[in-house]
């Protein structure tokens, strides 16, 4: 499936799960992650969403082994079940 197919679910199911989420722009910064969002109670994660099969290019993987490093969640999606898991790990 595309990456703009899951995106546009990630969007939708991320507001109606009472999310906030937004497009992740960092100038001058390239393999910034594609999302950034938060949800009630505190939970905070980056995340990288791919076309169904595909795997961050190794300077992605850099990036997300930064913020984990700090301690933030990171999660790469290829598909709807991959948005639907994210959404039950970040609101229970």
């Amino acid at each position: 499936m595309r990456e703009s197919r899951i995106e546009a679910y990630f969007v939708r199911r991320v507001k109606e799960a009472g999310g906030l989420e937004r497009k992740f722009v960092s100038p001058g910064r390239r393999s910034v992650t594609d999302r950034i969002c938060g949800f009630p109670v505190g939970r905070f994660a980056f995340v990288e969403l791919k076309a169904t099969g595909e795997k961050p290019r190794p300077d992605q993987l850099r990036e997300h082994a930064r913020w984990r490093k700090l301690g933030f969640y990171v999660a790469v999606i290829d598909s709807y079940e991959g948005v639907d898991d994210f959404i039950k790990e970040m609101t229970k």
